[in-house]
């Protein structure tokens, strides 16, 4: 039990949705209205009826019953749909606000990014807020001047830093409020969402920093709709839906819920009727894959494996079709893609293939592998399609953190002089 950096049960968190608004008025209108309200509330018990701040439709549970534990080192993605409960659980979790039920412990200093600027008083300059914020997350200030130089650098603020914050630009607020959470050493880091705000060079620059965080063993709590960095960066994911826990798993197993809870779309194709006068129709019937080359005892496989996927379809009145294979990240972002050749449709209606990838120069990750049945045409939809889960492991070997495949290339080195030295 002592790594669990953070121990939350049961929390919940309810707001009041009613349709009163806050209005403007004299101190004798203030009186009025609390003497109006005491009555009021007095009316409604003596008819039995619930308060209206109790009353069931003016209450929305941000979460109901939230109940988890992270370990000292872990990264986690919170991931879920607007509404989900996301941010309020980080807000919680920063004690900048009170949960109405359960109660949460955490072991170690807290740097939290829930908001651009956050933390930050207008009023003050960068500099001034730099100390500000050292302060608040208890530092001593010999700890924060020995970390300053490096703050504003990596914000990239060096001639703003004592120009009052207000005046920044919300690029200029992430990067020194990200610099500020970064390297002030707090054992665990909130971050919510604000790094969408900046440019892709800081947000490279701010993910390669969090990588670096974490192997020296901060604890990180990540909440982004931004599923790819999910599954890069972190070790494990929760998936909020209605201020509720639906999955806390692998980030593939969370990815994967979370997609199921915005998938609102048809099925890639209908089933064919079988009838004569029924338009041509393809059904994927197998998709299997086996692997090649060097797969570990659990499924997945290191970097320069290869695969074999088989496949075999049912194409109904279909002159001519292909097949497909792509890798996908978990939210559907295509890395890849390659097709079979065209082929005529076959007498009885059934058509398969072997397609053969002898290296799947992936870096470490979970991907999902597609195979499909798809018109011959140009451009031809997809008739059917299938997915499996594909995990590259680590292989041991320096591989690049910031690329997304793997591949080797020969090398061939000169001198100064013209002569070959490798």
């Amino acid at each position: 039990m002592n790594d669990i950096v953070i121990h939350a049960e049961n929390l919940s968190k309810r707001y009041c949705i009613g349709k009163n608004h806050a209005k403007y008025g004299t101190l004798r209108d203030s009186i009025a209205d609390a003497s109006k309200a005491v009555l009021q509330k007095a009316g409604r018990l003596l008819r039995g009826r619930l308060p209206r701040d109790q009353a069931a439709d003016e209450v929305l549970w941000a979460l109901a019953g939230v109940s988890f534990e992270v370990r000292r080192g872990e990264i986690v993605g919170i991931i879920g749909r607007n509404g989900a409960g996301k941010s309020t659980l980080l807000k919680i979790l920063s004690r900048v606000t009170e949960p109405a039920g359960g109660e949460c412990s955490i072991r170690g200093r807290v740097g939290s990014l829930l908001e651009v600027g956050s933390g930050f008083h207008p009023e003050l300059t960068g500099r001034e807020n730099v100390y500000l914020n050292g302060a608040i997350i208890g530092m001593k200030r010999s700890e924060i001047d020995r970390k300053f130089d490096e703050i504003v650098n990596f914000a990239e603020v060096e001639r703003f830093i004592d120009t009052p914050v207000k005046h920044y630009s919300s690029g200029m607020y992430l990067r020194l409020a990200f610099s500020v959470a970064a390297h002030l050493e707090p054992d665990i880091m909130l971050v919510d969402e604000v790094l969408a705000v900046g440019d892709s060079r800081f947000w490279q620059k701010s993910i390669s920093k969090m990588r670096d965080l974490n192997a020296a063993g901060m604890t990180i709590l990540l909440v982004t709709h931004d599923l790819w960095l999910v599954q890069t960066i972190s070790s494990r994911a929760i998936c909020l839906d209605k201020g509720k826990i639906v999955v806390d798993a692998t980030p593939l197993q969370a990815i994967g819920q979370y997609k199921n809870l915005n998938d609102h779309a048809p099925a890639a194709a209908a089933a064919c009727s079988g009838e004569a006068s029924a338009p041509g129709c393809g059904e994927l019937l197998d998709f299997s894959v086996t692997g090649d080359g060097e797969w570990g005892a659990q499924e997945g496989a290191l970097p320069d494996s290869g695969l074999t996927i088989t496949m075999k379809a049912r194409a109904e009145r279909i002159p001519l079709l292909k097949f497909l294979v792509r890798v996908t990240s978990p939210d559907g972002f295509p890395y890849f893609t390659v097709y079979s050749g065209p082929v005529a449709g076959q007498d009885d209606g059934f058509v398969s293939c072997e397609a053969v990838i002898p290296h799947v120069m992936l870096l470490p990750g979970d991907y999902y592998l597609w195979g499909a049945v798809c018109s011959g045409a140009a451009e031809g939809p997809i008739l059917d399609e299938k997915r499996v889960p594909l995990r590259i492991k680590g292989s041991g070997e320096p591989l690049h953190e910031k690329s997304l495949f793997w591949n080797r290339a020969e090398w061939r080195l000169w001198g100064s002089d013209g002569d070959r030295v490798s």
